[in-house]
């Protein structure tokens, strides 16, 4: 009789990562770029999700709504639908629908952006090699999305991500793959005005989180004439100063590079539209 060796089973960490995407949705998206975001992140994928959880943070258009519908009436890959009938914010529905999702292995999208083909291939094998979240670099498109109009590329490596997340965000939230179980381990998603995400992923590195970044544009990031603006003014300046007291609280940067945050990434709210737009491009590791 020949004897075989079984090999030991898998662990469930071990398993292929079955997951879902999650997505919000409010007033300002269209029903074209909805469903272009759920098709990029589901059907056109070669390492599709097992499901789709479309998130409707308050009221939406008539148009909207019947897109929703329809998605989830006859997509391939199953759609669910949230809806929380007020709207309150990018944080707060985040914040209610990541326990609704049915795996612990999540991965984010806008409703206006576009997610390449091979984004999934790429990302779980690293989820499925321990890791507890994973961004990736990304292109800036416009309205037509086979033709990107600029690169950001994304901090590779464990020492690099930690030294970039002192001061600035190093993972593009719109790119991210995420275990759930590591992200409320410590809270969340939080309610920290504009920087909801960069917020949980330096608590997450702070607990000691495996993070990590895939070098390859994995999402086409939709920008728009307003994009920039949006980055300065008085309300985006408190909200920076709460995040920039949030990560001296919690110890995950010194009072020396507090300082020179607050210096640096509170002028650059009131520098002409144009430097700004510059200067952003130029700390993200933004190329042409």
């Amino acid at each position: 009789m020949v004897s075989v060796a079984l090999a030991d089973p898998l662990t469930p960490a071990q398993l292929p990562a079955r997951f879902s995407v999650l997505i919000p949705v409010y007033a300002a998206d269209t029903a074209e770029r909805i469903r272009r975001a759920v098709e990029s992140n589901s059907v056109e994928q070669t390492r599709p999700p097992a499901e789709v959880l479309l998130v409707q943070d308050g009221p939406v258009p008539v148009s909207v709504t019947e897109e929703l519908e329809r998605l989830a009436n006859e997509s391939p890959i199953p759609v669910r639908l949230l809806r929380i009938p007020e709207n309150g914010g990018l944080a707060r529905a985040l914040t209610v629908a990541l326990p609704q999702c049915a795996y612990d292995v999540v991965a984010r999208a806008d409703a206006d952006d576009v997610s390449y083909p091979r984004r999934f291939e790429r990302q779980l094998p690293l989820i499925e090699d321990g890791a507890d979240l994973v961004g990736a670099s990304m292109h800036e498109i416009g309205d037509d999305e086979t033709r990107p109009v600029a690169l950001r590329t994304a901090p590779v490596g464990a020492a690099r991500i930690a030294a970039v997340s002192r001061y600035r965000n190093p993972i593009s939230h719109p790119t991210v793959v995420l275990r759930r179980s590591a992200a409320l381990a410590v809270g969340g998603y939080e309610d920290v005005p504009m920087a909801e995400d960069y917020w949980l992923w330096a608590r997450m590195l702070h607990a000691g989180a495996d993070v990590r970044n895939v070098a390859e544009p994995l999402v086409g990031y939709r920008v728009s004439a307003g994009s920039y603006e949006r980055r300065g003014g008085y309300r985006v300046l408190r909200a920076e100063l709460t995040l920039q007291h949030r990560l001296r609280t919690l110890g995950h940067v010194g009072f020396l590079q507090w300082a020179v945050n607050v210096m640096v990434r509170g002028g650059y709210r009131f520098v002409p539209l144009r430097v700004r737009e510059t200067a952003y491009r130029l700390m993200v590791g933004h190329r042409d």
